[in-house]
């Protein structure tokens, strides 16, 4: 295929070639970038002229293609901080965060370039990626190194990278530093309060911006929004909605998603579905973090008839055929109990992900269709969808509660022999949990050997309580030396020495409870409780 600015384009120079990639740095086009990059080669014009070769570099990172960017970068000499940025950003934007710091380590070492200011905007958005305060900091120290350490751009990514990473007393050392913060930074310090719960800090940081003079903007009062709906403040959240709109600015999509997705956190569901509603009629489109936000309000309610109108309106808006909307619906009618309106939608979404099988896989569990999740798990495998941890967890839970352990048992070797999915805790304890449900307790047992230290609490009751329905003492008393390491393990190797009438043991169990401060829950009535 031939793109349009590749014709006429000869003779070919240093300067077409530079506007050419520029063309595909906008685009991300990597077909005309390789087209581009084969004519460079063939033309014989100078690679160091107006930085082709580094310009290659950013056009590969930005198209995702990293091989073709890594092997540009390796036969490259004379590179400059552009392509360096470029493939920081890049990896960045696409979640190699580790990749990112060492191409950092990388300019460092370089004896002919420095670090600029994007170099660090960059390198602090790979820090959030990373949720690492600490490699931040060394970031921030490096921002003196190289003199960026009051460039207003670099502080504020400082700012929003501590405040993301939940290191707000820097971020505020850095903010009162500044001699002249702009809206930027106000809105970092708003939000990075209004989401710790701090809101009479960031109304009072908000009252003082004002004062100097500086205009919110829509990011500001959303974040502002966002901390009244998310504590279930309706009367805050839409007296600030109010002078919002006074200021004229009109409220978008994403200012209407603040107040639902707030209320639904705060459990307010009843005034989540009312200002959806209230969105519809003043004609605001929804987009598919609406739905995402507003569905689980409708889940919390168990109300059908509100998901069906949610549902029509994805309808409406062309938004049905999105796999994450999909996946969103089926785990709404599955825990309505509708199980054939979620198959429904999961059959008739053509473009399904990993999460469209696992809400489905994992609805049939919830409501004991064991053969029905199973059979699922097959044809997504026969499909070549490769199963996650998701996966696994809810396909293992479901054979577990209808006690298929050969069936279940046979899929958790199949799957990992095959390496496909990381195996992890809570695999073998529906593995434990589905052996003692079933009564196979020296199978269990052998397992619980084989993890030694591995096992987890969850494991430990399983098997204790297992011990107990199917008069396994011995199995227990086996395990006694590692179940007393354990809080959980004390009561339940109580009620096997109980069970047994080895009252003595019981006695001195509780005194050992008793010294190392175990309690065990009183029981109690939920009905008289609520009463």
């Amino acid at each position: 295929m031939k793109y349009p600015f590749l014709v006429n384009q000869n003779p070919f120079s240093p300067h077409h070639f530079a506007t050419l990639l520029q063309k595909c740095l906008k685009s991300k086009s990597l077909t005309p970038c390789k087209q581009i990059h084969a004519l460079i080669l063939t033309s014989g014009v100078d690679m160091n002229s107006l930085s082709l070769h580094s310009k290659l570099v950013g056009v590969y990172a930005n198209c995702g293609c990293f091989t073709s960017a890594h092997s540009m970068f390796q036969i490259t000499e004379n590179l400059n901080v552009f392509a360096y940025n470029w493939m920081i950003s890049a990896l960045t934007f696409n979640g190699f965060f580790k990749e990112a710091i060492n191409y950092f380590s990388l300019l460092q070492q370089s004896k002919n370039l420095v670090p600029n200011s994007y170099t660090f905007q960059f390198l602090l958005k790979c820090c959030v990626g990373l949720s690492d305060p600490n490699k931040g900091k060394e970031v921030h120290c490096a921002t003196y190194k190289f003199g960026h350490h009051a460039n207003s751009s670099v502080v504020n990514s400082l700012i929003e990278m501590y405040c993301k990473c939940d290191s707000l007393l820097y971020a505020r050392q850095l903010f009162d530093k500044m001699s002249q913060p702009d809206i930027i930074s106000w809105t970092n310090m708003i939000s990075a309060y209004s989401n710790s719960g701090q809101l009479q800090e960031s109304q009072s940081l908000f009252n003082k911006m004002i004062l100097t003079g500086l205009e919110p903007n829509e990011f500001t009062w959303n974040a502002l929004i966002t901390g009244y709906a998310r504590i279930g403040d309706c009367d805050g959240a839409f007296t600030t909605f109010s002078k919002m709109t006074k200021t004229g600015l009109i409220p978008d999509v994403v200012t209407w998603n603040t107040m639902i997705s707030g209320f639904v956190q705060s459990q307010q569901t009843i005034k989540a579905m009312e200002l959806f509603n209230q969105m519809l009629v003043a004609k605001v489109k929804p987009n598919p973090i609406t739905i995402t936000g507003i569905l689980p309000a409708i889940t919390s309610m168990g109300s059908v008839n509100s998901g069906r109108e949610i549902h029509s309106q994805i309808f409406k808006i062309n938004m049905h055929t999105n796999p994450f909307i999909s996946s969103a619906l089926i785990d709404m009618y599955s825990k309505c109990g509708c199980v054939k309106l979620a198959r429904k939608v999961f059959d008739t979404t053509s473009s399904k992900n990993i999460a469209s099988w696992n809400a489905m896989i994992g609805c049939y569990g919830k409501h004991g269709i064991i053969d029905s999740a199973i059979e699922l798990f097959h044809k997504m495998e026969k499909e070549g969808v490769d199963p996650n941890q998701i996966t696994l967890t809810c396909v293992l839970a479901s054979c577990s509660h209808g006690g298929y352990v050969d069936k279940g048992l046979a899929i958790f070797m199949r799957v990992k022999e095959s390496q496909k999915v990381k195996i992890r805790d809570e695999h073998y304890g529906c593995v434990v949990d589905m052996l003692c449900r079933s009564g196979k307790m020296e199978m269990a047992y052998d397992l619980m050997q084989e993890l030694g230290v591995g096992m987890t609490d969850s494991m430990v009751g399983a098997f204790l309580n297992g011990c107990v329905v199917y008069d396994r003492g011995d199995l227990a008393k086996k395990m006694s030396e590692e179940v007393v390491k354990r809080p959980g393990g004390f009561v339940g190797l109580c009620n096997v020495y109980a069970g047994e009438g080895e009252w003595e043991k019981v006695e001195r169990l509780r005194e050992v409870m008793k010294v190392h401060g175990v309690k065990k829950e009183h029981g109690f009535s939920y009905l008289f409780d609520k009463m």
